[in-house]
């Protein structure tokens, strides 16, 4: 077996992605304080073609050295917007008609396994903070949460594995 070379993947030029169909989801940042983290969770968007990221709070804004090192170039190809207060994305959001969605753990909240996006929805997801999750500002707005399941002694996942697991299943179940 061999791997394939860059110039074999086929991927698309910059102008290309933003012209391509996007799957319905905006992921938001609310005070997410690692670079690296937002940098990777740019990266991960763009390979799952969502249609923006959202930035809040104490969040970090491209362009930025730091960022630039996980995100590989796809602060370019991913449109994103800062919104200073996160509750103004909510708003925003809202008024879109995104399902605003805290990806935590909370009472009540619905296992990822459980949870079936529908085909007709835009699903605006919530990642928070590396220590205090999404903020509790947020908690009072959603339309629902959900809780991806762990079966380790730690209490989370990095907030970038979080992104790629839940992108990776709403793609799956968006796509079939």
């Amino acid at each position: 077996m061999r791997k394939l070379k860059l110039d074999e993947l086929n991927r698309p030029t910059v102008e290309e992605f933003q012209e391509q169909k996007k799957l319905p989801i905006v992921i938001v940042l609310d005070n997410v304080r690692s670079l690296h983290n937002v940098g990777s969770a740019f990266r991960t968007a763009d390979g799952f073609a969502v249609e923006a990221i959202y930035l809040c709070g104490i969040t970090a804004q491209p362009p930025h050295r730091e960022i630039e090192k996980t995100a590989l170039g796809a602060t370019q190809s991913i449109k994103w917007l800062y919104f200073e207060n996160v509750i103004d994305a909510v708003n925003q959001l809202k008024a879109d008609n995104y399902k605003i969605v805290a990806i935590e753990q909370a009472e009540n909240s619905i296992s990822l396994l459980d949870h079936q996006p529908k085909a007709d929805e835009k699903y605006a997801l919530f990642f928070g903070n590396e220590v205090n999750g999404v903020s509790e500002d947020v908690m009072q707005h959603i339309d629902t949460c959900i809780e991806i399941p762990q079966f380790g002694t730690k209490h989370s996942f990095n907030i970038v594995i979080s992104t790629g697991i839940v992108l990776w299943d709403f793609y799956v179940k968006l796509s079939s």
